[in-house]
């Protein structure tokens, strides 16, 4: 079963120019100038269930406006939305009750009051009964280690504790879908470790699906099999993290260190007929390789040289998804 659904979804917004000078401002309280500009163009993919699926895209691309009009903040202009079976903008009540919501730069935890006092309101919100909740919940707070910051006001918590009592509430009613929009920005690489580990256990253990928006590729790897990366409104790609890597990264770097003294052209010699390219860093006295990605193109590389030269030691290194996103967007898919 698909938890989202989503054909020819498109949304367009409405901007306006102020015209200049006093007559101009005039005009304008009669008479705006506009035009439209869409921001999301006529997209369409499914999520099935269980799934955790990373939804990414440089600022202004439109995840944003997409995760909205899913969770039934925005109408959409024209277009088919079903979420968990639901229309998310006209059957809004209902539908609530079955996801979870996290914005990395927005909070639904009261500020002035203690974390709990903010869990109990959002357990009475969401009808969830006591058995239910202390079940649940007991687990939650645990895992995410947030015990200590239930009586502290949200005002008192550091950036990494209100995000970890963000997650715990938007999983007050276990919902069977969970959006995450930029739900680890600005968190230190200890909070993000423990986050990426919750989610994976509770993708686990309640087939939670999951579709997360952020601009930190690591999350991204760390926790979902599948793309889909939008570019002004459009998909420009849906499908697997690891196809990605596989179609658009360019080759491999194999770095070297010897135990004797090596020269560029006496490597280039050893290599000949090999599509590789060699660089020396001379301060360190490194050098490296760029080959082919296949695993034949690695393996020759480093066959002929140990063969001609003792190695002290050696590393072969892979395009980050970040360089290769980074490229995609630059050069685009063709």
């Amino acid at each position: 079963m698909d938890a989202i659904q989503v054909q020819d979804l498109r949304k367009e917004f409405k901007a306006y120019s102020s015209r200049s000078g006093l007559k101009g401002a005039f005009r304008d309280l009669f008479t705006r100038n506009y035009k439209i500009v869409p921001a999301v163009n006529d997209i369409s993919f499914q999520v099935k269930q269980g799934e955790m699926v990373g939804y990414i895209g440089e600022n202004g691309a439109g995840k944003s406006t997409t995760i909205k009009m899913l969770t039934g903040i925005l109408t959409p202009t024209s277009g088919k939305i079903i979420v968990n079976g639901m229309n998310p903008h006209k059957e809004r009540e209902r539908f609530v009750q079955t996801i979870g919501v996290v914005f990395g730069q927005r909070s639904q935890l009261w500020w002035d009051i203690a974390v709990q006092e903010s869990f109990r309101l959002l357990k009475k919100v969401y009808k969830v009964s006591d058995a239910d909740y202390n079940d649940h919940m007991d687990h939650v707070i645990k895992t995410l280690d947030i015990e200590p910051l239930l009586d502290k006001p949200v005002r008192k918590l550091s950036l990494g504790q209100r995000m970890r009592c963000e997650l715990a509430a938007a999983l007050i009613h276990n919902p069977p879908l969970l959006f995450l929009d930029e739900p680890t920005i600005g968190l230190d690489v200890l909070v993000k470790l423990k986050i990426r580990d919750f989610l994976k256990e509770i993708n686990e253990k309640y087939n939670t699906t999951i579709l997360l928006t952020t601009h930190d590729l690591t999350d991204i790897e760390a926790l979902c099999e599948r793309v889909i990366m939008l570019d002004e409104g459009n998909i420009i790609y849906d499908g697997a993290l690891k196809s990605l890597k596989e179609h658009w990264a360019e080759g491999k770097e194999i770095q070297f260190e010897f135990l004797e003294r090596a020269e560029l052209s006496r490597l280039e010699e050893l290599t000949s007929g090999l599509q590789v390219k060699w660089d020396l860093d001379e301060k360190n006295q490194v050098f490296t390789a760029l080959t082919g990605d296949d695993e034949e193109s690695v393996s020759q590389v480093i066959a002929r040289t140990v063969a001609g030269y003792k190695v002290k030691d050696v590393k072969i290194n892979e395009p980050s998804t970040e360089e290769i996103i980074r490229n995609i967007y630059e050069r685009g898919m063709a």
